[in-house]
This record gives C-alpha cells, sequence and structure tokens, in this order.
C-alpha cells in the first residue's frame, strides 16, 4: 500500500489540541524538541516504541496515527500483501493489521518479533483486553511480574490494563496472532 499516513502531522495536531508545547511533549516522551519536530514535520518515522509513547503521553489511542484522514469505501477484505504495518521488518517487532480499518470493533493482528528482540523496554498496559494464539517460535511472555514460555500452539488472555511485554531471546522469529478490543493501534 502506498497512501500516505501522516503520523507526524497527526501527532502535531494531538499535541495541539491537548495543549502542550513541543517542549512539554518532548520532555514528556524523553526525545530532543529537535527530534520531536523532525517527527512532526515527517522529516523522520519514529519507532513504534516512541509512538508509543507519544501516544500514552498524548492520551490517544495508538490506531489513531494510522487512521485514515478521509472517509475511504468500505473495505471488508484485506488480501495478501496489503496489510497495514507498523514498524520495520527485522528491525523491530512488527505488527501487521489483519482487520481492514481502525475503526473496527476488534482488532485482529499478527504480531513478528525478530530474534532477540522484544515488544518494549519496560512493560505496557492498554485500555483493551487482548488474546494471543502463538503461531510459531517461543517467547517469554512477562505478565504481572511473572515470566511466561510460550510456545507454538499456546494462547493466552491479558486482561486490560494488565503491564506486559514480550521478549524473544531465542535464535528465530516468534509469530502471533492477536486479538485486541476496544482497538489500540
Amino acid at each position: 500500500m502506498d497512501e500516505e499516513l501522516n503520523i507526524g502531522r497527526k501527532v502535531q495536531q494531538f499535541r495541539k489540541q491537548s495543549g502542550l508545547s513541543l517542549r512539554e511533549l518532548a520532555a514528556r516522551v524523553e526525545l530532543s524538541p529537535s527530534m520531536l519536530s523532525q517527527i512532526e514535520n515527517d522529516a523522520v518515522n519514529p519507532s513504534i516504541n516512541t509512538l508509543k509513547n507519544i501516544a500514552q503521553a498524548l492520551h490517544v489511542p495508538l490506531f489513531r496515527f494510522f487512521k485514515e484522514d478521509e472517509p475511504q469505501p468500505e473495505r471488508l477484505i484485506v488480501r495478501r500483501g496489503e496489510n497495514r504495518i507498523i514498524g520495520h521488518p527485522g528491525e523491530e517487532v512488527l505488527y501487521k493489521l489483519l482487520t481492514p480499518t481502525a475503526d473496527c470493533s476488534i482488532e485482529f493482528c499478527l504480531m513478528e518479533i525478530p530474534p532477540h528482540t522484544a515488544s518494549s523496554d519496560i512493560d505496557r498496559e492498554h485500555t483493551g483486553e487482548e488474546v494471543a494464539y502463538v503461531i510459531s517460535g517461543q517467547v517469554d511472555l512477562h505478565l504481572r511480574g511473572s515470566v511466561y514460555r510460550l510456545c507454538a500452539g499456546d494462547s493466552v488472555q491479558i486482561p486490560p490494563a494488565t503491564p506486559h511485554r514480550w521478549v524473544n531471546d531465542s535464535d528465530e522469529e516468534f509469530r502471533a496472532v492477536f486479538a485486541i478490543t476496544p482497538p489500540s493501534f
């Protein structure tokens, strides 16, 4: 897909709606004002973790940065290769949105975590309930202060507002399909 998401412009829009200056938001997300300015001007693409931090600081669900600006014809089918992708393949956790739009009441995603990579440096929580099914590989799920090893065929339910993160310390890519309600990407 070659549509423009204008993530930087949306960051700036939500920042202004929140009444925060560029410096105030930069301090909250531990970025330099210069870097935040570059993100807002679409000169630099933020990592998924940076975008998560910005979303949390602005109290905006992450999916709002990926929502289309103009109404598009309703699509019910997502064809192979047409998924919206969040992240950079091979460099960080990659999320492929399996739902046609971010306006669904449930979000369905494919998560791919490269070897020796974590979904975040710290445990994070979101407002939605999450259910994941492991397709391949293995991962350590840090959940409520404990660590659980999940392997292909395992599934897990993560209640709303439960701090968690995914850590792939193996030499293989980890892949899981998960659903979140309400959507948070």
